[in-house]
C-alpha cells in the first residue's frame, strides 16, 4: 500500500477517469470522495491540480462547470502504479461508477454556454455528446445575457424534446 495518501487520490481519480469513456465534473469526483469520506474537498482539488500540471489529465471549463479526462501520459502512469491501490477502493469505485454511470454520463453529455460576440450580442452554444461525439449542436444569437443565461439554463431539460423535433423535421418526408 501506498505511504503518501496524496499519490493514492491522484490514483483513484486516474482510475475513475479511465473507466468512462465521458467526462468527469469536479463534482461528480468530490461527491465520490466526500461520499466515502477518502479525503476533503481541498485535498481532492489539490491532487487534481497537481494531475493536471504534470499533464496526466486534461481540464475543460464549461459554464461554471469543471470536466476532467484522462490523458495518455495519465493512462500510461495507472498502468505502472495502478496497482497500488488496494482491492477495496477499487471495489468501491467500480460500484459508484455502476450505480452512477448513467446519470454521471448525462450531466456531462448535456452543454450550454454562452459568450458575448463581436457584435456585442451574445451566442448561446448548446450541445448534447455522446462521449465525445456531438449528437447535435446548436449557436443562437440573442440581445442581452439574461436571455442568453436563461436559454442555458432550460437547455438539460429541453435538449431532448429540441433533438427528437429537429430528427423529425429533418427527416420527414413532406415537400413543403
Amino acid at each position: 500500500m501506498l505511504s503518501e495518501p496524496m499519490t493514492l487520490y491522484k490514483l483513484m481519480n486516474l482510475y475513475m477517469l479511465k473507466q468512462v469513456n465521458f467526462p468527469l465534473t469536479n463534482a461528480q469526483l468530490s461527491n465520490f470522495f466526500l461520499e466515502h469520506d477518502y479525503t476533503t474537498y481541498f485535498t481532492l482539488q489539490q491532487a487534481l491540480n497537481e494531475l493536471l500540471d504534470a499533464g496526466l489529465i486534461h481540464k475543460e471549463t464549461i459554464h461554471n462547470s469543471t470536466r476532467y479526462e484522462i490523458t495518455q501520459e495519465g493512462a500510461d502512469t495507472l498502468g505502472f502504479f495502478g496497482n497500488e491501490i488496494s482491492p477495496a477502493i477499487i471495489e468501491d469505485m467500480d460500484q459508484y461508477l455502476k450505480e452512477n454511470k448513467f446519470r454521471l454520463r448525462d450531466e456531462v453529455g448535456v452543454i450550454s454556454d454562452f459568450y458575448k460576440s463581436t457584435n456585442q450580442e451574445y451566442i448561446v452554444h448548446c450541445e448534447v455528446r455522446e462521449g465525445k461525439v456531438p449528437l447535435i449542436q446548436l449557436d443562437l444569437s440573442v440581445p442581452d445575457k439574461d436571455q442568453a443565461e436563461y436559454m442555458c439554463s432550460n437547455w438539460r431539460s429541453k435538449s431532448q424534446e429540441i433533438y427528437s423535433f429537429a430528427m423529425k423535421s429533418l427527416m420527414s418526408r413532406d415537400s413543403s
